[in-house]
């Protein structure tokens, strides 16, 4: 073997997409793809947590009005129910807005920098490495 790199090189001599960090990128875009991830996933639990507070908080309103009572009374028993989940409910929107804010930012970097190329090596001297020259052969 030679003193050349030992860089994973596809089959044209150039890097592949995904392998090891873009030199190039640098600042607020390295964080853009993980932010627009992240920000998606916790927007979609939160949306489906919200869901679920909301069908029970129903349930548990039909449940209690069946007696005929109202769970808008303004008894002690009522105000339980309707404060059953009002933490979980707040802290829902709170992460869903947070979240939907982050991957909005990052949407709007990648959109943003969508046409900026990514910068050479400086050792790149633009030579295409074939199967022998990486084989040592």
């Amino acid at each position: 073997m030679d003193d050349r790199d030992t860089e994973d090189f596809g089959a044209a001599g150039t890097r592949e997409p995904g392998d090891g960090e873009n030199p190039g990128r640098s600042g607020l875009v390295r964080f853009a793809r993980p932010a627009l991830i992240a920000g998606s996933v916790v927007a979609v639990v939160c949306v489906a947590l919200l869901v679920i507070i909301f069908a029970l908080d129903s349930f548990n309103a039909t449940v209690y009005s069946v007696g005929g009572k109202d769970v808008t009374d303004a008894t002690d028993e009522a105000r339980a129910i309707r404060e059953t989940y009002a933490p979980a409910r707040v802290g829902g929107m709170i992460f869903l807005v947070l979240g939907a804010l982050a991957a909005l930012a990052g949407g709007f970097v990648m959109y943003r920098e969508r046409n900026t190329s990514a910068q050479v090596d400086e050792d790149d001297d633009g030579q295409d490495w074939d199967y022998e020259d990486l084989a040592g052969q």
